[in-house]
């Protein structure tokens, strides 16, 4: 019962990006956590406060416009206290010039009490590296930032 509430959880999660609500995440975060996407680019890097994972989200809807996950799988094992996560998925969203980029990749979670305490997200990232590349050329240099940490 409680790994198919988690699952949902997950799903419910998934599906605010989808929709738009960035601003929705930050808020299943604990306090003190680890956030990281793997790879050398805007978005990796390794975020341990609120204030930097929610300006994380921002800089991911602003490089990514209309990114939408479709889940594949999600995997969940352990208790309350300790709860480990995973989820796989295959991404979308739009390109400068209005054609589609892809990616794959998976979520890797552990949310100690309903709160998520750690995120790795891990995906193709010589392909993100030139969608973001792509994106900075056709003018947002956000696209070649320094990884948001902090």
């Amino acid at each position: 019962m409680y790994h198919a509430i988690v699952r949902r959880k997950l799903l419910a999660a998934f599906a605010d990006l989808n929709a738009g609500r960035y601003d929705r995440i930050p808020a299943q975060f604990a306090a003190e956590h680890r956030h990281c996407m793997i790879g050398s680019h805007a978005l990796g890097g390794e975020r341990r406060g609120l204030a930097a994972t929610t300006l994380w989200y921002g800089r991911l809807q602003r490089l990514l416009p209309g990114l939408r996950f479709e889940v594949d799988g999600i995997l969940v094992s352990g208790w309350p206290w300790r709860t480990r996560a995973v989820v796989s998925w295959r991404d979308r969203f739009l390109l400068p010039g209005g054609a589609e980029g892809s990616n794959c990749g998976m979520h890797e979670f552990e949310l100690r009490w309903g709160r998520v305490s750690a995120l790795t997200v891990h995906c193709d990232t010589a392909r993100l590296a030139g969608y973001l590349a792509e994106v900075a050329a056709a003018g947002q240099p956000e696209a070649l930032a320094e990884p948001i940490t902090g």
